[in-house]
């Protein structure tokens, strides 16, 4: 700050006021410390103003994966609200494996981050109560924290299945499979049930080989859905449980000699251009992430707000392939 103000010729308060965006120096003045700071190759030391306002402005996201499609638009929008209270994303994803995700997420707790969103792997956030007591300001998305009460935005899983198995029912489909994520997964679950609950209203038994829970990589998925597809009792739709569900069950059918209807949770890219284009229960990720960082951000502006539940709906899209018809 000395050199500073002895190239600009004004004084170490001077200096101080323009650094930090403090009123009552000119525009001359400024333009003058500035081009100091700028000859001198002077950068602001944010660790040193983080010992002294015992703030870091950053916020830390914990995802399960950033390849996957559906966190892209969320991860987007929560560093565009981040961005928009001066504040910087880091992030990190935890493969679905909890203790990369404890890992990452204490981590990020020891340099010093204002706030954290989580999306959880695990089932057990006790580990994060010392952090929060500390003043770490945390929301999860998408899945509830397990064993803590803290703030939760989700999308309304179990309505959206319901309403896309409902939608299969009403196109004269009788005999409907369910492919969903691993059972300890919240929204894998939830799906499951909105998909259960359609059938029984609709007074529709559902064989056990109809529903699966399990792992989402292509091999098992295939050799799910040709079972279904297979068996002795063959489904003629099947209600996919999240984006990468549906892609493999697309390849499958692409090569099943006869006509089977699909709907699928969550969009994805290029869906639309299919043939049939595949119909989905969309949710808004962008949204998620939006809610979730503004809660954030309240949170660190001291509202004494009680732990919430924040369920965002979902919708239909027809687009062809939830359309189809069973074989006469």
């Amino acid at each position: 700050m000395k050199d500073v103000a002895a190239r600009a010729g004004v004084g170490l308060k001077t200096v101080s006021r323009v650094v930090n965006g403090e009123p009552g120096v000119t525009p001359e003045t400024v333009r003058r410390v500035r081009e100091a700071i700028e000859a001198l190759g002077f950068r602001r030391n944010d660790s040193a103003r983080v010992l002294r306002k015992g703030r870091t402005a950053t916020v830390g996201l914990v995802l399960e994966d950033l390849a996957d499609p559906f966190y892209g638009p969320l991860n987007r929008a929560v560093e565009e609200v981040a961005r928009a209270h001066g504040a910087l994303l880091i992030n990190g994803s935890s493969a679905e494996d909890p203790d990369r995700e404890r890992e990452l997420a204490l981590a990020l707790c020891a340099r010093r981050v204002d706030g954290l969103i989580v999306i959880p792997a695990g089932d057990d956030h006790r580990y994060l109560e010392p952090e929060i007591r500390a003043g770490v300001a945390t929301v999860f998305v998408d899945r509830p924290a397990g064993r803590i009460e803290a703030d939760v935005v989700l999308s309304d899983s179990r309505a959206g299945a319901h309403e896309g198995v409902a939608h299969l029912i009403a196109g004269g489909h009788r005999r409907i499979g369910f492919i969903g994520d691993r059972p300890h997964i919240h929204t894998a679950v939830e799906r499951l049930r909105g998909y259960r609950e359609a059938m029984a209203e609709a007074g529709l038994p559902v064989a056990p080989s109809w529903a699966s829970l399990g792992p989402t990589d292509p091999e098992s998925v295939t050799a799910t859905a040709r079972a279904m597809l297979e068996g002795p009792q063959p489904v003629t739709a099947l209600f996919a449980g999240n984006n990468r569900v549906t892609v493999t069950v697309v390849r499958v059918l692409a090569g099943h000699p006869h006509q089977v209807a699909l709907v699928g949770f969550d969009d994805f890219e290029l869906a639309d251009l299919l043939r049939p284009g595949v119909t989905v229960v969309a949710q808004d990720a962008a949204a998620l992430g939006r809610v979730a960082t503004d809660r954030l951000f309240q949170r660190l502006a001291g509202a004494a707000l009680p732990p919430t539940r924040i369920e965002l709906p979902t919708r239909l899209v027809p687009r062809g392939s939830g359309e189809l018809p069973p074989p006469p």
